[in-house]
């Protein structure tokens, strides 16, 4: 008899594991693969609110001037900075070469708009006619965006507060690429960080040199005047917002030597031992000089913004 319990027990048991293995095989996989996709998401999707540095605000500034290029050059600055706020608070300041914003430029900046992802400033400013390059003059030539990066830094210098979170600028030309790993870097920036810039002053990049002992900038590979003070391309390098407004007389000028404006302008803030080396100690590229070719028009399609 007590034979006969233990064995209608046991087949009890059975029956009921049985039972509950088969819906869990049943209706398992569904709720499964959905925990494993979220787990997958928040584990290796590097844009994800668990990894951001919200803590930063990156103002990046970009001047810009009408060539038919325009629009898609701008267009690719923008999809970096939507990828990119994802992980850091971003302010983009976006100054028109020109006498009166255009249409152009607002209808992009619409975008922006609707999506929410960030914030952005539309500024103007004119270069004057006797800084202007002609058709065929070399970019060397004449100092460029000069008004519009002082205008970037009269409407910080007027409207950021110092305090709160820490606050970074970055001159973020309209015909370069950036790879969004570079905002990371900008965001741990303390004073002036600086890094390579890939395909620039004719060679594959140009980079602060580190003494291999103090790890600090012992010099430059530079393309042209690796001697100057800072021999940085304006892509490499993001400055501290509270510097900018502690030294209000520090500008963009026509009587700065060509080709000597990032440098000139850096050495208001810092020196060459204080420099701090991003990008894994200048030995990554995420940032390079890509200009859009020309393109040869001959002709327009009336009724398109292109």
């Amino acid at each position: 008899m007590k034979r006969t319990k233990i064995l209608v027990w046991f087949m009890s048991v059975s029956f009921i594991i049985i039972v509950w293995k088969l819906y869990g095989i049943e209706s398992g996989p569904e709720n499964f693969n959905e925990e494993i996709f979220h787990e997958n998401v928040n584990n290796h999707f590097s844009l994800n609110e668990k990894h951001s540095i919200k803590h930063v605000t990156i103002y990046c500034i970009t001047p810009t001037y009408w060539r038919y290029v325009q629009k898609a050059e701008l267009i690719r600055v923008l999809q970096t900075l939507t990828l990119a706020s994802y992980k850091t608070n971003i302010q983009w300041i976006v100054i028109e070469d020109s006498e009166q914003k255009t249409e152009l430029v607002k209808n992009l900046l619409k975008r922006i708009d609707m999506q929410d992802h960030f914030k952005y400033v539309h500024l103007n400013a004119k270069t004057p006619p006797f800084q202007k390059l002609k058709g065929k003059d070399p970019r060397w030539k004449k100092h460029r965006g000069v008004e519009q990066r002082n205008a970037a830094l009269k409407w910080i210098r007027d409207n950021v507060n110092p305090h709160g979170t820490k606050k970074i600028a970055f001159f973020m030309d309209d015909d370069n690429t950036y790879d969004v790993k570079l905002f990371e870097e900008i965001a741990k920036v303390r004073n002036v960080g600086v890094w390579p810039v890939g395909l620039v002053g004719g060679l594959n990049l140009e980079t602060p040199v580190l003494d291999p002992k103090t790890g600090k900038v012992a010099g430059y590979k530079s393309g042209w005047k690796p001697d100057r003070a800072f021999a940085i391309d304006m892509a490499g390098f993001g400055i501290n917002i509270d510097l900018i407004l502690t030294k209000p007389e520090a500008v963009f000028s026509y009587r700065m030597e060509r080709g000597f404006q990032e440098s000139q302008f850096l050495s208001y803030f810092t020196t060459k031992e204080q420099l701090e080396p991003l990008a894994d100690n200048c030995t990554k590229v995420y940032v390079w000089h890509t200009r859009t070719e020309k393109p040869d028009v001959k002709g327009t399609v009336p009724g398109f913004e292109v």
